[in-house]
């Protein structure tokens, strides 16, 4: 089986898909002589023009010789910028680009003075040259790609792995460009002298001069310099491969020479190979032995537009208006000015753009030559472009992404693999200029690309930020922590007695502050600090000593017992009940709170039992034994006789009016005549600031109302009692033990209960408590309204008796 070297020296050659075969119209500007022509009054030269790092070593108004350096860079990817002729710079401002989109870029203006100096040259020969030494030769003259793609050449001169193969590019497949052919023809020998180079930097196995088959003069030409170049024999040989586009893209050639595929993302150089161009070669032998960096290059000028068709040698920074003002230019019309070929050129929207390192071409075609531009329609699927692709992509699904905007999936698709020959815009039956939605799609990627790398940097800013923040942190601590121990070791006895001190007060105040200021210490703490205390500590100690007193005497007084006189007098006739009450001591403002406690517990207790149904008062008042040691127990009981009053009277009341003659019984009609009249006369001690008194007073207040109404309807209506009889209730639950019954309050609510309506009015007058004079207000009022509900009653009886008397006479 024969190697891949066997193979290349036999001249095997496979075939790469797709291409297509376009007119070829060379012969337009390969017949004449390279050219040189006049210079310009004004170069462009922007910066940078390859890589992006870069800084100005000139500035407006400095005067610069050919060949002078005007940026400088530390970056792999940077190339110098160098004076294209000797002038002075006269701006440095933003000038439209030679790109499709034609956005501004910087750009040094250098105003030529005509005399075209050059600066100082290094020269040197080859054989006092280290390989380090040419590669940094071949990096100072800014020596890039001349096929088009302008890649940096001291990288690809400087691989990390071994190269077997390497490839001079010399096909320049384009159907107008002539530019490598006419060099060929003309520099054959200096082109060799640079692969020559070529071959001493990365010793390959074998070197291959690939060039078509429609370039027969440079094809003898270059074989003629290699039998004279000197190379080892059967090292270097011309291969001369057949004519179609685009044969000349890198991946393409490699395939047809090789038969090896590059994979999709990755370089040539994995594979062993390198490709350059046959102007690259020529360019380092310039710039190795002669110091020339790359400040011109050959272009080729055609079109049937152009007066003067050729290739000439234009310096970069040259404005193309300048090219075509001295080449004959006569524009149509609606002219295009295409920069590169027409497959893979593109128009320009102002011709007052420069000359770079990648510019093969300018064509100003007739409008005979390239015709209008078609109306772009819909996509028929014929599938001709991916057949017609090079790269066995497929051109359908990324321009449908591409349009919608749909560059993520655009991506999947290899979009990148994609080398914009405009194959599939070529052989497209309905006119979509695809390579136009790719190259939209590929800028969109790569303006992503960057703006998620300048926030990857601005991420990695920020944490180094955050750390060096930390570390000065860390460093600020640590000074002062052995700032520390270097006065802890200084300090004498006495100072560390001081501080301990210090440290001492510092933690009494912290515990003061965390005890609640409402906590009040014990007597017997008061007692053992009143000794060592301050003034302002022993005034503390006395008011607590106070508190405790009070204290205790309202003890004793809660334990006191009650004495309450209670007398009441009832008769049919209209009777007075005479309230008299005795004076007790003044309470303390703290006896008045605990009388306010007890009266909130009474009235919830009275809520309570206004929904629990009450007992008859027989069973209550055998139920109930108070003691006299416990008021709390009285005022319950006093609640209980006030719900049950208050019950009786609202159900004696729906009883009453049109509906009482039905409820009168035969004995109660034989009293016919007879009315009812309550009085109360209250007499009350005065001063009495008492607040359980007043609360005493007010239960038996409520008391005295409640027997007058239940007297005036016993009165009325001896039957109603079974009408407005209460319901039982359980006070066993409450197991109160209270005083005997003839000196409490619940004497006289088990006496009002258990009393017959003929008894009631006949009890004697009660003693309560003394009343205030609100308390006497309200005590009068109740009693009128008594007297007025017992007239009412009695007139109601009245006249129910007339009616029946009436009736029997009848």
């Amino acid at each position: 089986m024969l190697t891949l070297l066997d193979q290349l020296d036999k001249g095997t050659l496979w075939r790469s898909p797709g291409g297509i075969h376009p007119p070829e119209v060379k012969f337009l500007s390969n017949t004449t002589p390279i050219g040189q022509l006049p210079l310009a009054s004004t170069f462009l030269v922007p910066v940078p023009q390859v890589g992006e790092n870069c800084t100005l070593i000139v500035k407006v108004g400095d005067k610069v010789l050919k060949g002078s350096p005007l940026t400088q860079g530390t970056s792999i990817w940077h190339l110098p910028v160098h004076a294209p002729t000797s002038g002075t710079i006269v701006a440095i401002e933003p000038k439209v680009s030679n790109h499709a989109s034609a956005l501004p870029v910087n750009t040094c203006v250098i105003k030529a003075d005509g005399n075209d100096t050059w600066c100082e040259l290094a020269k040197s020969e080859l054989e006092n040259l280290s390989n380090p030494q040419m590669i940094d030769k071949i990096r100072s003259a800014s020596i890039a790609g001349m096929g088009g793609a302008a890649f940096p050449s001291h990288i690809k001169l400087n691989p990390v792995s071994e190269i077997d193969v390497v490839i001079i590019n010399g096909v320049e497949c384009e159907p107008y460009i002539s530019a490598d052919d006419r060099l060929m023809r003309e520099y054959s020998h200096d082109i060799l002298a640079g692969i020559g180079i070529i071959h001493r930097l990365l010793t390959p196995k074998r070197i291959i001069i690939a060039i078509e088959d429609n370039k027969p003069e440079a094809i003898n030409a270059m074989q003629t310099a290699v039998m004279q170049s000197g190379l080892p024999a059967g090292c270097i040989r011309v291969t001369v491969i057949p004519t179609k586009y685009p044969s000349g893209g890198e991946k393409q050639l490699i395939q047809i020479i090789t038969g090896r595929e590059v994979p999709s993302g990755a370089i040539p150089a994995k594979l062993g190979i390198v490709v350059h161009n046959v102007g690259t070669a020529f360019a380092i032998y310039q710039a190795v032995t002669q110091g020339k960096p790359l400040i011109e290059r050959v272009v080729t000028v055609t079109g049937n537009n152009v007066g003067k068709p050729g290739n000439y040698w234009l310096p970069i920074g040259t404005p193309v208006e300048h090219v075509l003002a001295t080449t004959a230019f006569t524009p149509d019309p609606e002219q295009k000015v295409i920069i590169g070929g027409p497959m893979m050129g593109h128009a320009l929207a102002n011709i007052q753009v420069p000359i770079l390192k990648g510019t093969n071409c300018i064509l100003v075609p007739s409008s005979q030559e390239i015709g209008t531009t078609p109306e772009e329609k819909a996509c028929i699927r014929c599938g001709e472009c991916a057949i017609a692709c090079p790269a066995l992509l497929l051109p359908q699904q990324l321009f449908w992404h591409a349009k919608a905007g749909e560059y993520d999936k655009a991506a999947s698709f290899n979009l990148k693999d994609c080398i914009e020959c405009g194959c599939c815009s070529y052989v497209c039956p309905s006119d979509i200029p695809l390579v136009e939605y790719y190259r939209i799609a590929k800028s969109a990627l790569k303006h992503s690309a960057d703006e998620k790398q300048q926030a990857e940097r601005a991420k990695q800013r920020f944490d180094a930020r955050l750390m060096r923040l930390e570390e000065e942190k860390i460093a600020r601590e640590t000074k002062a922590k052995e700032a520390a121990e270097r006065r802890q070791a200084t300090m004498t006895g006495t100072d560390k007695n001081a501080v301990a001190e210090a440290m001492a007060r510092i933690a009494a105040k912290k515990a003061a502050a965390a005890q609640p200021s409402n906590a009040a210490p014990s007597v017997d703490t008061v007692e053992t600090t009143t000794s060592t205390a301050t003034p302002k500590n022993q005034a503390v100690a006395a008011a607590i000593t106070r508190a405790k007193a009070k204290k205790a005497a309202q003890a004793n007084t809660d334990d006191a017992d009650l004495s309450h006189a209670v007398n009441v007098e009832a008769n049919h006739a209209p009777t007075a009940t005479r309230v008299v009450t005795t004076q007790e001591a003044p309470l303390t403002q703290k006896e008045k709170v605990a009388a306010a406690v007890a009266r909130a517990k009474a009235k919830k207790a009275t809520q309570q039992l206004d929904n629990t149904p009450l007992e008859t008062s027989e069973t209550a008042a055998s139920a109930a034994h108070p003691t006299a040691d416990t008021d709390k127990k009285a005022k319950v009981a006093a609640a209980v006789a006030h719900a049950k009053a208050k019950k009786a009277a609202q159900q004696a009341q729906a009883n009453t009016g049109d509906d009482l003659s039905q409820t009168v019984t035969p004995d109660l009609q034989s009293t016919s005549g007879a009315q009812i009249n309550a009085s109360t006369n209250v007499e009350a001690a005065t001063d009495i600031d008492d607040a359980e008194t007043i609360k005493k007073a007010k239960v038996a207040a409520a008391v005295a109302r409640a027997k007058a109404k239940k007297a005036a309807l016993m009165a009325t209506a001896p039957d109603l009692e079974s009408v407005v009889k209460p319901e039982p209730v359980d006070l066993v639950q409450t197991k109160v033990n209270m005083p005997p019954i003839e000196n409490t309050l619940d004497t006289v609510v088990a006496k009002a209960e258990t009393l017959s309506p003929s008894a009631a009015l006949t009890t004697n007058p009660i003693e309560t408590a003394p009343l205030s004079s609100e308390d006497l207000k309200k005590a009068r009022i109740a009693a009128t309204i008594a007297k007025a509900k017992a007239k009412k009653a009695a007139l109601a009886h009245e006249a129910t008796t007339s009616s029946d008397s009436s009736v029997s006479n009848d």
